[in-house]
């Protein structure tokens, strides 16, 4: 047989017409054509694909909330229990606030912050204003009339009313001079130190004759020495010593100049005696001057004030305002009597400025 039967399917070898309705057969054949390949996935392959990419869009959330990537905060958070902030205030015991970029919710802040705060008590001798004032003038003619008794006041009204107190508790009474105290005001103050250092204002024990303090955890009150006091930062430091030794619960003192307008603060106080009363505002202005009056009615003026909207009432003076991460950034002192949400508090940073500037500084740890 010729080889070019092979070569060439349409070419007829000669001789051999016998094949002639197979070659016809063959030229009426359409050209042969290369099958696609088409390609088919299974309904597992799209399943598995489709779970493939829903795990990693879900494990790069979950890292970027962790770490803050949109937030811009640092995902850290530290346990304060002891050291100083970067002015070199005393954080103290430490109140036991987590602190850093974390806030927490005013019910944390002031379930930890409040043990921290104490209420602050000052006696002085009644003052008389004439001979008739005086108990002993009337013991020749039988005793005080009841119109001049209650011209004592109500102060001394309340001290005799405490000695009944602590009388039918089987307590002792005052002694000695203190029976001749009378209560004469009240404020806030709240510890620094462990060892029993307290930051108030200047007005509040400015000529306090006794100061008495009322600590969470202290069953009595005790009594505070006034350190250092000036009237024109008002700004005072007084010392507490409890009969044990024991360390005291203490607040740290953040960087005032970190506040910005409209940051939220946090104020807890004793205003008109009702004691550990929390209030919260904004802080409405910064730098602001104000003018106020010593005990001697002159008049002076403090700078560098933070203005709040958070209540602030009689008694609340020497309180702290505390950040939303229950750090100190300033002492309630003032309030506009002419207005409503109009407060002042003076910076953390003049407060550590001023123990810094005093004999105190080297023993606060």
């Amino acid at each position: 047989m010729n080889n070019q039967f092979f070569t060439n399917r349409h070419q007829r070898p000669a001789g051999e017409e016998q094949f002639e309705a197979y070659y016809r057969q063959l030229e009426e054949l359409p050209p042969i054509k290369a099958k696609k390949k088409t390609a088919k996935r299974s309904l597992l392959s799209y399943t598995s694909a489709f779970l493939a990419g829903a795990l990693l869009i879900g494990g790069l959330s979950f890292m970027a909330d962790r770490m803050n990537l949109f937030t811009g905060g640092t995902g850290t958070v530290t346990e304060v229990a002891s050291g100083s902030d970067q002015n070199g205030a005393s954080a103290g015991a430490g109140a036991g606030l987590m602190t850093a970029s974390h806030t927490f919710s005013p019910a944390d802040v002031y379930a930890v912050a409040s043990s921290a705060v104490v209420k602050i008590e000052t006696y002085t001798t009644p003052q008389m204003t004439s001979i008739f004032d005086d108990p002993q003038f009337w013991q020749f003619f039988g005793g005080m009339p009841q119109q001049y008794n209650n011209r004592q006041g109500a102060g001394e009204q309340g001290d005799s009313t405490e000695r009944q107190q602590e009388q039918s508790k089987g307590g002792q009474t005052k002694s000695g001079a203190d029976q001749n105290l009378q209560l004469s005001g009240l404020g806030t103050g709240f510890i620094v130190d462990g060892s029993g250092y307290i930051v108030t204002n200047a007005h509040v024990v400015t000529g306090a004759e006794k100061v008495e303090v009322s600590i969470t955890g202290q069953e009595e009150p005790l009594t505070a020495d006034i350190i250092s006091s000036s009237s024109e930062l008002d700004i005072a430091i007084l010392k507490v010593s409890t009969a044990d030794g024991e360390t005291l619960p203490a607040l740290t003192l953040a960087d005032s100049d970190q506040l910005v307008i409209g940051d939220w603060v946090m104020a807890i106080g004793n205003p008109y005696g009702y004691d550990y009363t929390l209030t919260m505002g904004v802080i409405s202005a910064k730098e602001r001057p104000i003018t106020v009056q010593d005990e001697n009615g002159q008049e002076h003026v403090i700078e560098h004030m933070l203005q709040t909207d958070a209540s602030i009432n009689p008694g609340n003076s020497g309180g702290p305002l505390l950040n939303e991460a229950g750090e100190v950034i300033g002492m309630n002192t003032a309030v506009n009597s002419e207005a409503q949400g109009i407060g002042f508090a003076i910076p953390s940073n003049s407060i550590v400025e001023y123990i810094n500037s005093t004999v105190a500084a080297s023993s606060i740890s």
